[in-house]
C-alpha cells in the first residue's frame, strides 16, 4: 500500500454568508486522532510534535470523548500508564488537543453515529457461523467525527495505526485474508457493508512524523533521524512495511 502523505499546507479560502453572530470560526482542516496513534507518539517520546504542527498550520487536531477515554480516563490510575496519560491530559487542557465541542459538535451525535458504524463493522466478518468483532468504540468515534465534519463541509482525516479499520475502509477486499490469518481458519464476508466505509482517508502515526520532519520541527537533526523515527512508530504499533518506510526515507 503506497503511504498517502498530506502536509496540510496552506488552507483555501472560502466565502460564506452567515445572518447575524458567527459563534464558530470556519475551520479548514482538522485531524482527528485516534488513541492507538496518541500513544505511539507518546511511548517514542514524539507528542510534541502535534504542539509544533498546530504552531504553523491551521489544522484542528480533534479526539472524541471514546479515544479520550482510552488514553486519559482509564489508564490515569495504573502506574504504568499514567505518565503518558498526565502528558495527553495535559495538552487537552492546553488546548493543543481538543474536542469535537470545539467546532459544536456535540458528543450525542457522535456517539450515535458510533454505534451505527460499530453494528454495521462487527456485522461484515463471520466466521463459523458468528460474526467477529473487528473493531473498537474509539476508532469508530473517529469515523463517526470525520463523517460529520465532512458533512460541515471541513476537510478531514484520522491518525490511526491499527491495519483492520483501514483494510475495511480501503482495500475491503483484503479483509478476509487479514481476518483468516488472524483466527487461522477462513471466514467470509459481508461485502455490502463496504460502502459504509469507502470514504475515509486516513494517515499513520508513521505519515505524521514524516510530515513533522518535512516541516522541520523534529528536534533530531542527525541525518539518520528520520529513519530512526519512522522505524520507531512501526515497533510501537504502526501498521508500516519496511518496503513503505524506505519509499518514506527517499521522498
Amino acid at each position: 500500500m503506497t503511504p498517502q502523505l498530506t502536509t496540510f499546507d496552506q488552507p483555501q479560502q472560502v466565502i460564506t454568508f452567515i445572518p447575524q453572530v458567527q459563534k464558530f470560526p470556519p475551520t479548514k482542516k482538522a485531524l482527528i486522532l485516534d488513541s492507538g496513534t496518541l500513544i505511539n507518539l507518546s511511548m517514542n517520546g514524539l507528542l510534541y510534535l502535534i504542539e509544533e504542527l498546530k504552531k504553523i498550520t491551521s489544522i484542528k487536531f480533534l479526539i472524541t470523548e471514546q479515544v479520550k477515554y482510552e488514553v486519559v480516563d482509564r489508564p490515569s490510575g495504573i502506574p504504568r500508564f499514567e505518565l503518558g496519560a498526565l502528558r495527553i491530559k495535559e495538552m487537552i487542557n492546553s488546548g493543543v488537543l481538543e474536542m469535537p465541542q470545539a467546532l459544536n459538535i456535540q458528543k450525542e451525535s457522535i456517539n450515535l453515529s458510533t454505534e451505527e458504524l460499530i453494528a454495521i463493522a462487527n456485522h461484515t466478518v463471520e466466521a463459523r457461523g458468528k460474526f467477529v468483532h473487528i473493531v473498537s468504540d474509539a476508532e469508530m468515534s473517529c469515523l463517526a467525527l470525520s463523517s460529520i465534519l465532512t458533512e460541515k463541509g471541513i476537510e478531514n482525516m484520522i491518525a490511526i495505526d491499527e491495519r483492520t479499520t483501514r483494510i475495511l475502509a480501503e482495500k475491503p477486499e483484503n479483509l478476509q485474508k487479514l481476518m483468516s490469518s488472524r483466527l487461522h481458519f477462513n471466514v467470509s464476508l459481508k461485502k455490502n457493508n463496504f460502502n459504509e466505509f469507502k470514504n475515509f482517508r486516513f494517515i499513520r502515526s508513521t505519515e505524521l512524523v514524516y510530515v513533522a520532519h518535512k516541516k522541520n520541527v523534529l528536534k533530531l537533526k542527525d541525518p539518520k533521524a528520520l529513519e530512526a523515527v519512522l522505524y520507531a512508530t512501526k515497533y510501537k504499533g504502526s501498521s508500516v512495511s519496511f518496503d513503505e518506510i524506505n519509499v518514506l526515507k527517499k521522498l
